[in-house]
């Protein structure tokens, strides 16, 4: 396995994330039309566009990467890949989704606002953009490490290990790395892929992403602290932003969607 597949392995779960993503496009509103098409930006080898395009019949995804040979993974049925800067794109979709903290790489507030409203100038009528960030207690901690073992479907045993290598607080920049540790059966030595990525994020605060949300001129902005696990009574995955005065846990990952 290549680094993207060992990124697909423990990063990404595209069915829960996509099943999510849909559901907070509908949001409350009784009957809505569902989505059809979603924008993946930051997408690398595409994950969540690929899954997306097969769990419909008449879904279509768009991969976006600035990457055009990572980007080569991403291509499959239902699934037009578009080579270029995120905030340079203008592909229309219904949701547009830029996941795993991509949002950090805008290290200004200026930036990030014209990559918002490119991203909104993007969407079809009642779309809804959504990133993710994480925070909290230590999350200007360094350095730290968390390790967690994955089984691949070939059997390979692979570590996963994701490190914070250096924080800022004052200017909100921090050094993230993953890496992974094969062990296949029968071998005596373990594959070894050593920061097989190195992120260079600034982390945005839930209230600055609101903000330059609505200042790309979003009509509603929303956080949410689960994937979601309940289906009610329709068969829909049930999904609740998190309301005024509910708290999060010391360490935390948000999605946060922004309505047009």
């Amino acid at each position: 396995m290549d680094r993207y597949q060992l990124y697909e392995l423990c990063v990404t779960d595209p069915p829960r994330l996509t099943r999510f993503l849909a559901a907070v496009h509908g949001g409350t509103r009784k009957s809505p039309r569902p989505p059809l098409t979603l924008r993946e930006d930051f997408c690398g080898s595409g994950a969540v566009a690929r899954y997306w395009a097969t769990a419909g019949p008449k879904r279509r995804a768009i991969a976006v990467d600035n990457d055009a040979r990572v980007l080569k993974k991403a291509k499959g049925p239902g699934v037009r890949t578009i080579a270029s800067d995120a905030a340079r794109c203008k592909a229309k979709a219904d949701i547009i989704s830029a996941t795993n903290f991509p949002i950090g790489y805008w290290h200004t507030r200026e930036e990030l606002v014209a990559y918002l409203r490119t991203a909104k100038s993007s969407l079809n009528p009642r779309g809804i953009f959504v990133c993710d960030m994480y925070g909290g207690r230590s999350a200007f901690t360094s350095p730290t490490a968390t390790r967690r073992t994955f089984r691949a479907s070939t059997g390979e045993r692979v570590e996963y290990t994701w490190r914070q290598v250096e924080a800022d607080p004052i200017s909100g920049l921090v050094t993230d790395t993953l890496s992974f540790r094969v062990t296949r059966k029968g071998q005596a030595r373990a594959e070894i892929h050593r920061d097989a990525f190195v992120y260079h994020w600034r982390l945005w605060s839930i209230p600055e992403l609101t903000d330059v949300m609505h200042e790309a001129g979003f009509a509603k902005v929303e956080v949410y602290d689960r994937l979601g696990d309940a289906i009610d009574g329709d068969g829909r995955l049930y999904v609740r932003p998190v309301g005024p005065g509910e708290g999060l846990d010391e360490d935390w990952v948000v999605y946060i969607a922004a309505r047009k």
